[in-house]
Formats: C-alpha cells, structure tokens, sequence
C-alpha cells in the first residue's frame, strides 16, 4: 500500500483542482494515497512545507522563489511543476467608505486627504509576496495613493478578511475568493475591482513541494502533478461548477455556501451596493499554457518579489533562479509519463472517475 502523502491547501475558491483531484479519485487513478490538510493561512503552509510536515502545498505563485530565497522563513529549496490557475483575486472596500463617498481610487484619495488627521486607513493583504499584495500596491498608486505613506498594508489570513472588514479592522482588502462575496453577503463591504480587470493572466496559484521531495519521490511527484492537471481541466469547465461550488462549500473545505462559491466560479459577481459585474476570466483553471510553469510565469513572480522591495539581494532575482524553479520540464515529464493527461475529459470517462 502507498504512503499517505500531505497536500495542504487554504481555504479559497481556487483550491478547487486539489479538493476535486480527491474526490473525483484521480489521485488513486495514479497510484497515490493523498490526505488534504485545510491551513488558516500562506505563512502555515510555507511553514508546514518548509519543515516536512506537508509534501506538497497550493501556494501562492512567488512562494516557492521566496522559501528557496529564506525570505520571511528558513531557505530550502523549493520549486513547482504546476500552475493551478490565474486570476482569482478582487479589492474590496468597506461599507464605511461607502458612506465616505468613495466610489472609486479617485473618491478613495480623496476620502483618505480628509481623513489625514483622523485616521490612517488599513488595508489587509494574504502575503507579503503575493500577487494580492502587487495588485493592490499598483491600483493605490495609479489612483496618487502613495501605499507606502498614504495607508497601512497588514498581512491577514483570507478567512479572516470579512470578519476584520466587518469589525472595522480593516478598511479594505485584497483577497481571493470567496473573501470578497462572503464580506459582500455580510454587508460589510463591496467590491471595487478584481485582479483580472487589473492584472489580466498573471499566475496565481501553483502546486508547490520541497526540491528534495520532487527529486527523491519523483515519480509520486509527477504523478500528483497529472492528477491535478486533469483536476485542473475539470474546474475550468461551466458545466462542473455546481458541483464543484456544493463540494467546496463542505466544512471541511471552504465551509461557506455554494452560492457564494458559484459567484466566482462564474464570474458573476454581486459586487455589493446594488453593483452586479460579469467578469470574463475571473477564474482561469486550464488553457494551452496556463498550467505550465514557463519563463514568462518565473519572470512574472520574480518581478513581483522585486517590486515588492522586500529582497535583500535583488540581484538574485534573476532567469536562472526562476528556470531553477518554475520547472516547466517537470511539468512536460508528467504528461509524457501518463499519457492519459493529453486526453482529458470526455464526458463517459468523468463519469467513470466519479463512479470508482
């Protein structure tokens, strides 16, 4: 019998591939024994990861490119052979700034001009490198909101962005979903942009391990990689998303309702303040390249790592370091490998999945 190998995951809309890999038995379609750990937040998974007490982890994009850097924890090499997807993420604003009269970045300026001698507005990001973080520092700035002396930025686990926005902790946040619809329903905030109108197409989440795991458990590790490519394939299409948003809406996954869930999946956002948007690409699970680790992804994640200001060595944010471990040859292994993965879903072989 296989080992149980730990997948950690934070509970979020896009954890979807790892959870219905599961549940669809795509993992024991390779072989593997997988047990899913639900984490609080990023900070527990680099953690967990970094220690050994996971083998593989959804991570945030750059997270594998900081942990091998020792940025914010010890150094071990890390790497990934999967994106999981893009976009994903949205800012949402508190019902009080409404009431400000911001509307927009513009009103927002404005708000937080008058507010000089008041307050400081705070705003809740998941990660400190973490496209959550970019997305939001670049909206503040396009609109003249210096975020590094006009606001506060804190870094906040994403379950607990609605209760803080609601609490008044938090004047706003950049989150993924379901954060966003879940302080939306509690009317505690409404949403003023979503990454893919901001930021179209950057990679958001990716299946991180340890370099020792990929290397000594190589082929436990390609076999993870095309369980969650087909699982990949699975949540990128419309048909499957009430049955993804009913599975995810388990305690033991996201724990909040399928509607909530369903609303990021479609794209079809209610965005609070009687504001409704559909937005193409919201979520994207699977496309020609979207799941490959290639060199434009590692420039991207490298990139953000450096604007961020937070590496004490730019210089080591450089092509090879991202060519080291956005490894993209792992990710052509595991379809070489199991063939089965360059002939994803039919609809007779999906119902044979779930039926085993």
């Amino acid at each position: 019998m296989p080992r149980t190998l730990r997948l950690g995951f934070v509970p979020l809309t896009d954890c979807a591939p790892l959870v219905m890999a599961d549940q669809l038995g795509l993992f024991k379609k390779f072989g593997l024994r997988v047990k899913l750990s639900r984490e609080l937040g990023w900070a527990t998974v680099r953690d967990k990861v970094v220690h050994g007490e996971l083998e593989a982890a959804h991570a945030i994009a750059a997270m594998p490119l900081a942990a091998t850097l020792g940025l914010g924890s010890i150094a071990v090499d890390c790497l990934t052979a999967l994106v999981l997807n893009l976009n994903g993420n949205a800012i949402t604003l508190s019902n009080d700034l409404w009431k400000r009269g911001v509307r927009d970045g513009h009103s927002l300026r404005t708000a937080i001009r008058d507010a000089r001698r008041e307050k400081i507005f705070t705003f809740g990001v998941v990660f400190p490198f973490s496209s959550h973080r970019h997305v939001l520092r670049q909206w503040l700035s396009v609109h003249g909101i210096d975020p590094d002396k006009d606001v506060r930025i804190v870094i906040v686990p994403p379950p607990q962005m609605a209760v803080n926005l609601k609490a008044g902790n938090l004047d706003g946040f950049c989150s993924g979903e379901p954060w966003n619809s879940v302080a939306v329903q509690a009317r505690a905030g409404w949403v003023v942009a979503a990454s893919a109108e901001l930021d179209f197409g950057h990679a958001e989440k990716v299946l991180m391990v340890r370099r020792d795991f990929a290397e000594q458990c190589a082929n436990e590790h390609l076999a993870m990689v095309a369980a969650l490519m087909m699982a990949c394939e699975f949540c990128a299409k419309p048909e499957n998303h009430d049955e993804i948003s009913r599975t995810l809406a388990r305690p033991e996954y996201v724990g909040v309702s399928a509607e909530i869930l369903l609303r990021g999946l479609s794209g079809r956002l209610d965005c609070g303040q009687a504001q409704t948007k559909l937005i193409k690409d919201f979520f994207v699970f699977h496309g020609d390249t979207v799941n490959e680790p290639s060199g434009d992804k590692a420039a991207w994640a490298l990139q953000l790592i450096r604007a961020s200001g937070l590496c004490p060595e730019p210089a080591a944010l450089n092509f090879s370091l991202g060519r080291r471990i956005y490894r993209a040859d792992l990710h052509q292994q595991a379809r070489k490998i199991f063939p089965e993965t360059t002939n994803l879903f039919t609809h007779e072989n999906e119902n044979e999945l779930i039926a085993a």
